[in-house]
């Protein structure tokens, strides 16, 4: 893949990583929904659940950004969007799009997987 395809879509990725977080520390009740039921009733408190979720999904999103290693970001940005749509599946009219973000997520982390390969 070209770089500036593959930066293209790294940004993608990284903004929909950044957003939720950053619109959660004015907004979190928009958000702590997407919880499953097994994480709200484990008895952590759902604000340390949102922002802590958080803050990997900036890691997430800034690995992603620095273009090191892209394919543990990448991978682990698909498996947590195709995570939040499974465990919200009644939700699916809002969140059909993560599973098209998870597939721009994956085809980075295949991508990167080939190059590594085809280095050896």
């Amino acid at each position: 893949m070209h770089y500036s395809t593959q930066f293209i879509l790294r940004l993608g990725v990284a903004f929909s990583f950044l957003y939720p977080p950053l619109n959660a520390l004015g907004n979190p009740d928009s958000w702590v929904g997407y919880f499953p039921p097994f994480l709200l009733n484990s008895g952590i408190p759902s604000e340390v659940l949102l922002h802590g979720f958080g803050v990997v999904e900036v890691a997430v999103a800034l690995w992603l950004l620095s273009g090191w290693r892209v394919y543990w970001p990448a991978a682990l940005a698909a498996l947590m969007l195709a995570g939040i749509v499974v465990f919200n599946l009644s939700q699916f009219e809002v969140l059909f799009r993560d599973l098209s973000i998870a597939a721009a997520a994956l085809a980075l982390a295949v991508d990167a997987w080939y190059k590594k390969v085809a280095v050896r």
